[in-house]
Formats: C-alpha cells, sequence, structure tokens
C-alpha cells in the first residue's frame, strides 16, 4: 500500500471537518478531541473552560473540537492581534476577542470552507466586530509577515502532515517579541503501528498524527523560536481515554500546553 501524500492527508482531514460543520457525522458514543462529542459543554468544561467562557459564545460556535483551553493561558491583552489556527466554529476567536477589546482584533483560519462560514455566521449573530475569519491552510497562512502580537490554536496541529512549514509560518506572521500558546496533542510513547498508520479516522481524530515533545521543540526551534515550553497535562488523560473505547491511547497520547516567543 502506496503512503498517502500530504495533500491526501490534507484532503481528508478537510472532508472530516466539513462533515462536523454541516452536521452530517454522527458524533461518537464519547466523543474525541476532533469528532463532534453529545455534549460539548461537559467535555470543555474537562479541557478547562469555565461556565461563563461557555456561555458567552452564540449557539452553535463551541462544536467541542479541542484538548485545552489556549486563550486561557495566552495572557491576552487589550489591543493585540491574535491568529487562531484552525479555528472551526470560532469558539476560542470569540474568547479572545473579548479580552482584546475593540481595540484589537482576532484572525481565524481554517482549510473548511463550511466552517469559515459557520465562524462567519456566528460572529454576526453574537456580534463580535473585531473577529476576521479567513479561509486557509495553517502551512500557508493568508497573514502578511509580522503583523500578529499572539498565536493561539486547540488541538490542530498535529492534524498537518508538514508542521514543520507550519511553525516556520507562525514564527513568519508573528510580530518581533510575539508569542505562540496552543493546545495540542503529543506523544508520550511510540504508537502502535496499527494506530500509526490508520490516516483516517485516527489521523483526523487527533492521534496518529501527534509528534513527540522533542519532536516539537525542535521543530520550534529550527523555525526561531525561543523561550520554549512544553508542559504536558497528565490530567488530560481522563478524558483522552475515552476517544477509541478500548484502544487505550491515553497509555500513547496526552495534551500538553506549548509556549514559545520570536524574539
Amino acid at each position: 500500500m502506496n503512503k498517502p501524500t500530504n495533500d491526501e492527508i490534507r484532503q481528508n482531514v478537510r472532508k472530516h471537518y466539513q462533515q462536523i460543520a454541516v452536521k452530517e457525522v454522527n458524533p461518537p458514543a464519547a466523543g474525541s478531541c476532533c469528532g463532534a462529542p453529545p455534549d460539548v459543554d461537559a467535555l470543555s468544561s474537562q479541557m478547562g473552560y469555565s461556565t461563563e467562557e461557555l456561555t458567552a459564545v452564540p449557539q452553535g460556535a463551541n462544536l467541542g473540537l479541542g484538548c485545552g483551553n489556549p486563550q486561557a493561558i495566552a495572557e491576552l491583552k487589550t489591543g493585540e492581534i491574535v491568529l487562531d489556527l484552525g479555528s472551526g466554529g470560532g469558539f476560542d476567536c470569540f474568547l479572545a476577542s473579548r479580552q482584546v477589546g475593540e481595540d484589537g482584533k482576532v484572525i481565524g483560519v481554517d482549510m473548511t470552507p463550511d466552517m469559515v462560514s459557520r465562524a462567519r455566521s456566528n460572529a454576526a449573530k453574537g456580534n463580535f466586530t473585531n473577529t476576521d475569519f479567513r479561509l486557509g491552510e495553517i502551512e500557508h497562512l493568508p497573514v502578511a509577515d509580522g503583523t500578529v502580537d499572539v498565536i493561539i490554536s486547540n488541538c490542530v496541529i498535529n492534524l498537518s502532515p508538514d508542521k514543520q512549514q507550519v511553525f516556520n509560518e507562525a514564527f513568519r506572521v508573528l510580530k518581533s517579541g510575539g508569542r505562540l500558546a496552543i493546545s495540542d496533542i503529543i506523544t508520550t510513547a511510540e504508537l502502535p503501528s496499527e494506530i500509526k498508520n490508520d490516516l483516517s479516522e485516527l489521523y483526523s481524530g487527533c492521534i496518529s498524527g501527534a509528534s513527540s515533545l522533542e519532536e516539537v521543540k525542535s521543530m520550534l526551534l529550527q523555525s526561531g523560536f525561543t523561550s520554549i515550553s512544553i508542559e504536558p497535562k497528565d490530567e488530560s488523560k481522563s478524558f483522552i481515554k475515552d476517544w477509541v473505547p478500548g484502544a487505550n491511547v491515553d497509555n500513547y497520547i496526552v495534551s500538553a500546553i506549548i509556549k514559545a516567543k520570536k524574539a
């Protein structure tokens, strides 16, 4: 069997999220990072979102697609320009927009047209006038050089077949002194071949494409980032174990807080 190309992987991921965006996919029994769960608020609470945050966004913005709460660790300030990689229905963008205020701006980038449309509709419903949702791949960001203060992302970079390019692009669009604050999945042990080679459900489910802590740190360094901090969150295993019932994926992956700066 030939190894799929990077573009084939992207097309598969795009198709998966397009189905979620238009509600054509049946949610799994327990829910997963990248599969719409039956109770998104309950799962999001496990990820670190407060009740106030969950009720502050338009209905339909929170799709339960994540593994942490990146805007809570980003230390956002009034007037900052924030970029969300893989913005989905706009959930984290709307929370960030409240923190940066009208003098700030939040840009969401997603490669799925239906997700971008959904986020724009949610922005209009919630009167979020300082958000801008753009169609694009995170490996080729539709954002100018040196224009962003903070980059956030929630369980998305692991989905890219070219993570080094994602970090290169993140570094390019950040201003000098800008920072990266993301939640993502990393491996804690070598993935079994049956998981690693599943490039359909388990890759789109934020499992097969995960990199190790050392690999992520190496990619960030190669892109030029400094002050790198990668903090595994062992408590995330409490919900990760349900992503693929019976597969014990929590023995191999964990959610992590990843921070870095552009000097």
